[in-house]
């Protein structure tokens, strides 16, 4: 069995398109819906995206959280900042696929659990903190590439903020919408 296949049976093969489609668009609609300029010189602009990438990825695993995040950033930063386009698709798909797969290994994924206990959450924390510092990383080098020193190292800041931001919101909504779509599960249900 596959990520995708724990999730939903064979004969649902295209509720995994429209999951996938439903998040892209929405991964696109908020990154360029409230774009901060930080810097002109780069077109580096602050977004509150990492919040949809980061529940796609808890929600529904490392391939979605992936696609969702690299093509929608990059479909958001066609409209935004083009000359983002070719690092970002490649950065927030690693970075959804990154928090994705550590929440899917770390068993997490299994409905079967009540994601209230503070080791889930420290792992939804920790898989967003590590996906985050993947994106911050991959950034710099690829601003680097283009732009000064120096400026790469100013969006450093930003890149770090947008984690923080959807960390913040992100995890606290993954655990409120898988509570609420399996409101029967108890505490005694969790798995230590």
């Amino acid at each position: 069995m596959g990520f995708l296949q724990d999730y939903l049976p064979p004969s649902r093969k295209t509720m995994i398109i429209a999951i996938t489609s439903i998040m892209t668009a929405l991964v696109c609609a908020v990154t360029f819906s409230f774009p901060i300029l930080v810097n002109a010189l780069t077109g580096g602009y602050f977004n509150i995206g990492e919040i949809v990438i980061y529940i796609a990825a808890i929600l529904f695993g490392p391939f979605i959280g992936g696609f969702a995040g690299g093509v929608g950033a990059a479909l958001a930063d066609a409209i935004v900042a083009p000359q983002f386009i070719i690092g970002t698709l490649p950065i927030k798909f690693l970075e959804g696929f990154i928090v994705g797969y550590i929440v899917y290994t770390a068993k997490l994924k299994s409905w079967l659990k009540y994601w209230e206990t503070w080791k889930e959450r420290g792992i939804l924390i920790l898989a967003v903190l590590i996906g985050g510092i993947v994106m911050v990383i991959g950034y710099f080098f690829y601003e680097l590439t283009f732009w000064a020193i120096g400026d790469a190292i100013g969006e450093i800041p930003i890149n770090i903020a947008q984690v923080l931001v959807g960390l913040g919101v992100a995890v606290p909504a993954s655990i409120r919408i898988h509570s609420s779509i399996f409101p029967e599960e108890r505490l005694s249900e969790k798995i230590n």
